[in-house]
């Protein structure tokens, strides 16, 4: 069932880069007591995910934090050494938090699963954005298709 209004955020856990390497990051440590915004894109450097999805939360971060988001995070069914690599590629820096959804675990507990067999992609994360607040989804950007337009950082901005 995919995650909808209302619905409180799956537990779960994404593989974050440290200072000292690897580490993980628990799905209450990322939302619990904060505003958070959370983009998926189906993978790290490729076209529009690199060219647009991601650069414009980059860019927006200052405004969208203004609004009161404590956390802007990236996800991607990508391994942790490709996400900590594009981050630092794009300039993600303390803007956005890379997340590595590697197994595609969290796409799936969200219902959010994209199926890209057809271009040697396997499975992925659709591309979506979610607003969470304290646990609970409070607003929902999820693309048709290989759309990419509701959860474009503009439109997130201009709905928080």
């Amino acid at each position: 069932m995919t995650i909808k209004v209302g619905d409180k955020a799956p537990e779960g856990r994404f593989n974050v880069m440290n200072a000292d390497g690897p580490g993980s990051l628990s799905t209450a440590e990322l939302f619990n007591g904060k505003k958070v915004v959370l983009f998926s894109v189906p993978g790290a450097f490729t076209p529009t995910c690199s060219r647009e999805h991601l650069p414009g939360f980059i860019e927006k971060a200052d405004d969208i934090k203004a609004k009161g988001v404590d956390t802007i995070a990236c996800t991607a069914v990508n391994d942790v050494f490709v996400m900590d690599a594009w981050g630092k590629a794009s300039g993600a820096a303390d803007k956005v938090l890379m997340l590595a959804d590697g197994n595609g675990e969290y796409a799936k507990a969200l219902g959010l699963e994209l199926d890209g067999t057809g271009f040697g992609l396997g499975t992925r994360g659709a591309r979506f954005a979610l607003v969470v607040e304290n646990g609970t989804v409070t607003q929902t950007y999820i693309e048709e298709g290989g759309a990419f337009k509701v959860s474009s950082a503009e439109n997130v901005l201009s709905n928080l």
